[in-house]
């Protein structure tokens, strides 16, 4: 795959950057780690200070989020609580910057307004791959968690996007009994043809005879009112971005286990995310005219 760029400074991040750091290495590129204190080595990759990498580097890659809710790095292998500096900012508006979520990055930092900044994880193509460890790792939550087999228990999926069509696949390869929810009557007509029981996600009044319920629907879904209709036997976990489609608070209140299930594919699959952070700016790095 052509690539302009030879080296990569890669700042902050969890285990799905060790493995993006890996396999840049192993394609060729030279790597350095910014915000990886903690580890002190890691095989043959350069460990730096913020300046060291951002100058020792071509581009630069952030990680998903890119900063946490103070405005610090999201580096939970680093020490302590890691801010650009005006001399950093400097550096990293020199540099094309790849990162999920770069309206959060841009509050944190306003001075990159005008940066090269490019946005993986609002790509279909990022949001399609990363779909598939996400449902993986969902499953592997309810089976941790829940004490009955996945074959044969009766299985809500609210929503029916990227990933509530790969969930919903998933668990009746392993034999549940799975009704999804939809908005539209084109997606009910959809999941009727797939084999899989539907009903209406605007229609929802009760949630009753679910052993699980998959929520993938970024808005309040599981309001008080709907909880106080749910099986207070059911395990409620919830897939969707902050501020998620539960309100956990009810939940407890009502004595739902409900859960949240964040970032599974860093937690659950980082090896293959990582990989697909590369495939998709790889591929947004191809597409721009540098």
């Amino acid at each position: 795959m052509r690539n302009k760029f030879r080296s990569f400074g890669i700042l902050g991040g969890d285990k799905r950057q060790l493995y993006l750091a890996d396999s840049l290495v192993k394609d060729g590129f030279r790597v350095v780690l910014g915000g990886f204190d903690s580890l002190q080595s890691f095989g043959d990759i350069s460990i730096a200070d913020m300046r060291t990498a951002l100058v020792r580097s071509e581009a630069v890659l952030l990680p998903l989020p890119p900063v946490r809710a103070d405005g610090s790095l999201n580096a939970p292998f680093g020490e302590g609580m890691i801010v650009f500096d005006e001399d950093e900012q400097a550096l990293l508006r020199q540099k094309p910057i790849f990162t999920a979520m770069r309206d959060s990055l841009l509050r944190a930092y306003p001075a990159l307004k005008g940066a090269r900044i490019y946005d993986y994880a609002a790509r279909d193509d990022f949001a399609i791959l990363n779909a598939v460890p996400t449902a993986e790792g969902a499953v592997a939550c309810a089976m941790s968690a829940y004490e009955g087999t996945i074959a044969g228990t009766r299985v809500l999926v609210t929503g029916f996007g990227r990933i509530g069509k790969i969930l919903a696949r998933l668990l009746t390869a392993l034999g549940a009994r799975v009704t999804v929810s939809a908005r539209s009557a084109s997606d009910c007509a959809y999941i009727r043809s797939l084999g899989y029981r539907c009903c209406r996600t605007d229609r929802l009044e009760d949630v009753r005879g679910f052993q699980l319920v998959f929520n993938t629907v970024p808005a309040l879904i599981f309001d008080r009112g709907l909880l106080q209709n749910t099986d207070r036997s059911t395990l409620l976990i919830d897939l969707a971005s902050l501020p998620g489609g539960v309100d956990f608070d009810a939940a407890e209140a009502l004595g739902i286990d409900a859960r949240r299930a964040l970032s599974l594919p860093g937690k659950c699959a980082p090896k293959t995310a990582g990989e697909i952070i590369k495939t998709t700016v790889f591929r947004m790095i191809e597409e721009v005219n540098w």
